[in-house]
């Protein structure tokens, strides 16, 4: 049988693997010169950023623990902290090798062609993916040692998804509007107004874009993705140990065994995971989409195959892995939609629309967008219908898990996409030549599309995770008292139902107009220095990137606190006011807005962006036309969509929902 210690061996594997790639993308060669200055730039303007940001989350995080401390215990309080500290942890790892990685792969790109590149650019990513499941993996499997034996603390674990979903929310708002508003900026002065090209060492802002890609991509979208895995994991260990004896001989095994599994599945995921990076550096010598594609499709179904192994090894029913099997194939199946109408036909339609102005190109994206929801959501609620047939709602939670396991792979094949961002940004301001921008384009351009699958995947198992954090909400209500019921016919739920759904829509308002807020006073500051700097366009003067930087910083500081501490406080405030009910009602209402709105949004500026990207190939007149800069500005109102309201969706109502299920013993 799995031992309760295996998780934890396999996470010190698992982090003693990201360490040797680690040594592997270190021993590339980093360049001299202009080009080791801009890498190193890059890299400090990012951990400036990260230093900043952890200073602010760590007040946030000693509120929440005083305040956990003495209401719910001194288990609950350590979970919390565990889970931030990884959280935390993995995102500064992330950022870390990310902004390492991006100069060795534009030297590579330069020096030993596309294969090598891929490899860099893969491995600086893959840092990130194995980080963060073994982080996950570890946290949760030190706690579920120590707390998961006895009923009566096993629920005090739950202290961990709510301290990894606060960093995760704070790092994905914080970082969504810094590097939106450097983005925005950069693009509007420096190529619309100033007609130089995108990442032109003569822009102020281009510094702060690059910055940006790692702060929103790597560290903000490696948080998301960090506290989905854990929350699923923790939801289905909350749904065993509050399961009847009918429900347990129904699924077979014993509720120990039924409370360890979402461990053991992910223990086996970070396994395949490992056999997946493996897999895209053998076919590297392909095309970047062929190898990325065998590594990501091949995991996955090596991790179908060993979970009914292990599922069968464990004694556990086999409708157990019939909810894997379903939350697998689901993950994959919202990959290729959102694949679709982000790089498929959607996209080069968008990019004809802009034959007569920027309002068709708008008009086409956004209905783009609200087209791309339908298939994702109709699998989603698949996946809920399906799973919960062959395994009730715990179910529903190893649906989750399944889709999830192989995060590794999935996190890595989308931070890849920033590192080879970067690494073209380097190329095109050290001016390496053409062949090599066309190499770190072609790496580029796959990224694009790996950041909007990742983003698809993280808006399905963000909502597959906060029902089963829901359901256990629901559970935990229920072994108190009864009678409770979520009836729509209920006032007070219907009310929750309502104050749920303005939430996304609120969230949604402050980030956007974070992002354009700070936006303005990049514009501003870009101007000032190409008027004020003598010889700045000409080539003969440097610009002031450091001032850039630091307004995308500030900004991001700090607007990030009031959607922040809205998630965190709303539950609490409706839970103590209005009472359960009306708090899972209100859990209700948000979970469906946000996933709507979260799939339209991702998906529409996708679309925008890869729409210019192809104008940018010659296409419609190409560079410099005016259905050029009609895409530019489709781009720019997609960029705050996709990158910073969008995927701040995800973990809003993974906040509202792990917080509600932490405070229910208080609210009984």
């Amino acid at each position: 049988m799995i031992n309760n210690i295996v998780p934890i061996i396999l996470g010190i594997l698992g982090l003693l693997s990201a360490y040797f790639v680690y040594l592997k993308v270190k021993s590339a060669p980093e360049g001299s010169g202009k080009v080791k200055e801009i890498g190193d730039e890059i890299h400090l303007g990012a951990m400036v950023f990260m230093a900043s940001e952890y200073k602010r989350l760590a007040v946030f995080c000693v509120v929440c623990i005083l305040a956990l401390f003495f209401s719910l215990g001194w288990e609950t309080a350590i979970s919390f902290f565990v889970g931030a500290a990884c959280s935390g942890i993995a995102g500064f790892i992330g950022m870390y090798t990310a902004t390492k990685a991006n100069v060795r792969t534009a030297v590579a790109a330069n020096d030993k062609g596309a294969a090598e590149a891929l490899n860099i650019a893969f491995f600086g990513g893959s840092i990130m993916g194995l980080t963060v499941a073994s982080m996950g993996l570890f946290g949760i499997g030190v706690l579920f040692y120590f707390f998961g034996g006895d009923l009566k603390t096993i629920h005090s674990i739950e202290g961990f998804a709510m301290g990894a979903s606060s960093v995760a929310l704070f790092s994905r708002v914080g970082g969504g509007i810094f590097t939106k508003s450097a983005d925005v900026g950069a693009d509007l002065v420096g190529k619309v107004e100033a007609g130089i090209p995108e990442d032109d060492p003569r822009n102020p802002g281009v510094i702060a874009d690059n910055v940006g890609d790692n702060v929103g991509d790597v560290a903000g979208m490696g948080s998301d993705i960090f506290e989905s895995y854990c929350g699923s994991m923790i939801a289905t260990i909350a749904l065993a140990a509050s399961m009847t004896s009918a429900t347990i001989n129904n699924l077979g095994g014993d509720q120990s065994m039924l409370q360890l599994m979402p461990l053991a599945l992910a223990s086996l995921g970070l396994i395949c995971s490992i056999i997946g990076i493996l897999m895209v550096k053998i076919f590297s010598d392909k095309k970047p989409d062929i190898a990325l594609r065998f590594g990501t499709i091949g995991s996955a179904l090596i991790f179908i195959i060993g979970s009914y192994l292990l599922i069968s090894h464990m004694g556990v029913s086999s409708g157990v892995w019939s909810a894997v099997l379903i939350g697998s194939v689901g993950g994959i199946i919202v990959g290729l939609v959102t694949e679709y109408y982000t790089g498929g036909a959607p996209v080069r339609k968008i990019a004809k629309g802009g034959e007569t102005g920027s309002a068709t190109i708008m008009i086409a994206g956004l209905a783009t967008g609200m087209q791309s929801v339908a298939i994702p959501v109709f699998t989603i609620v698949c996946i809920i219908f399906t799973s919960n047939y062959f395994a009730g709602l715990y179910g529903v939670g190893i649906a989750a898990i399944g889709m999830l396991s192989t995060v590794g792979i999935t996190m890595a094949i989308d931070a890849y996409g920033p590192v080879a961002d970067n690494a073209g940004g380097i190329a095109e301001m050290a001016k390496m030549g053409k062949k090599t921008r066309e190499i770190t384009d072609s790496l580029d351009e796959v990224g694009n599309t790996t950041a909007a699958i990742g983003k698809g995947f993280a808006i399905s198992a963000a909502a597959l995770a906060a029902l089963a954090l829901i359901s256990a909400y629901i559970e935990k209500i229920t072994m108190a008292d009864p009678n409770f019921v979520l009836a729509i016919n209920d006032p007070l739920v219907l009310s929750g139902m309502f104050l749920g759904g303005i939430f996304p829509y609120l969230v949604s308002a402050m980030t956007m107009t974070a992002v354009g807020d700070a936006a303005f006073d990049m514009i501003k500051e870009i101007r000032r220095q190409f008027k004020e700097i003598p010889g700045l366009l000409e080539g003969k003067a440097k610009p002031d990137t450091a001032k850039c930087v630091d307004i995308a910083t500030q900004a991001a500081l700090r607007k990030m606190i009031l959607p922040g501490s809205l998630a965190v406080l709303a539950p609490v405030v409706v839970g103590f006011i209005l009472g359960p009910k009306a708090l899972g009602g209100m859990l209700g209402g948000a979970l469906i807005c946000c996933v709507m709105m979260a799939l339209m949004m991702s998906n529409a500026g996708g679309a925008w962006d890869n729409a210019k990207k192809y104008v940018e190939k010659g296409n419609f007149g190409g560079k410099g036309s005016e259905v050029h800069k009609a895409a530019v500005v489709g781009d720019t109102v997609g960029d705050p969509l996709k990158d910073t309201s969008g995927p701040s969706m995800n973990i809003l109502i993974n906040v509202m929902a792990i917080v509600s299920l932490v405070i229910a013993p208080l609210l009984i």
